[in-house]
């Protein structure tokens, strides 16, 4: 592992602060993460589909204060390998299990949003003893109910126009305009970082092929594929749920009703915030995160 060079992360109005953002080879693809911080309580975080790391910049300065992140992207998304493959649940699993084992973190909290929380649960189910608590951010997973606009994605043929419409330089702006709105409760308020590099990926090769398959492993034409509510109460370690509540993909009530599956569960509604709240909201997101945190440290 080496550190490949140092980006400059700044978190909103705070000051500016060092994270390292860093590559390894691991299974042959080439596969960039961030890390923040250097202490503490190891924690890694996955993000979500047709996503990157990028997402977590915003809270990755003030989350290395206390613990030591990691943030990778997943092979298909952000800066690391893109093959031409299928992107399922139990590949993008053992990616995370290799992830760990990669960075020699035998025990760590472990979020996830969106695909990230539903990789995240499989992980935590499979390894246990590995994880000390769990983050479900705006998860897949957890109800079949899911936006028909992304739905509909996984039709054939359907899913393969939108690819080609979108790697054109207007489709691209197009596509990152409309998952804005989807997305966030409020697009305009944004960081101009994430629109720019939405639009960089989908000119990128491979990305948007990577993004229609890991979105046909989660969902089919009429909602969630995999609904892990009847596995929750097999999870033994402390998992805390946290939600938009303006999240227009996956309705708040999947969260609320998870969360009485859980041995040791605890709920985040986060007002006026849509489907990625360490994005839109990060300073309440760190702060809900890190009481979390506290509690089982």
């Amino acid at each position: 592992m080496k550190c490949d060079e140092i980006g400059v992360i700044e978190n909103y109005n705070k000051p500016k602060m060092i994270v390292q953002e860093q590559r390894i080879n691991l299974n042959g693809l080439s596969i960039r993460y961030f890390q923040s911080g250097n202490e503490g309580l190891p924690l890694v975080l996955f993000h979500g589909t047709g996503e990157s790391a990028l997402d977590w910049s915003w809270v990755l300065p003030k989350l290395g204060e206390k613990y030591r992140v990691y943030a990778p992207d997943f092979p298909g998304n952000g800066e690391s390998a893109k093959p031409i493959r299928d992107y399922s649940v139990e590949f993008l699993t053992q990616f995370a299990t290799d992830f760990l084992k990669a960075i020699a973190v035998d025990r760590a909290v472990l979020a996830g949003n969106s695909f990230g929380g539903l990789i995240a649960m499989q992980l935590a189910l499979l390894h246990p003893a590995q994880i000390a608590g769990l983050v479900l951010i705006d998860s897949s997973g957890l109800g079949e109910a899911v936006n028909p606009l992304l739905s509909s994605l996984t039709l054939p043929v359907y899913g393969e126009i939108g690819v080609a419409g979108c790697r054109t330089p207007v489709g691209a702006v197009m596509r990152s305009r409309s998952r804005a709105a989807l997305q966030f409760a409020h697009p305009e308020q944004i960081p101009v970082e994430w629109y720019a590099e939405q639009e960089s990926l989908a000119q990128t090769s491979g990305f948007l092929e990577a993004t229609l398959s890991s979105l046909r492993a989660q969902l089919n034409p009429i909602g969630q594929r995999s609904v892990m509510v009847d596995s929750l109460p097999q999870l033994q370690m402390p998992t805390l749920l946290v939600w938009g509540a303006d999240d227009l993909i996956f309705p708040k009530t999947q969260a609320e009703a998870a969360v009485n599956h859980l041995q040791q569960g605890y709920l985040s509604i986060i007002p006026d915030c849509g489907h990625i709240p360490h994005l839109e909201q990060p300073d309440r997101f760190v702060t809900v995160l890190d009481e979390f945190l506290n509690k089982i440290s």
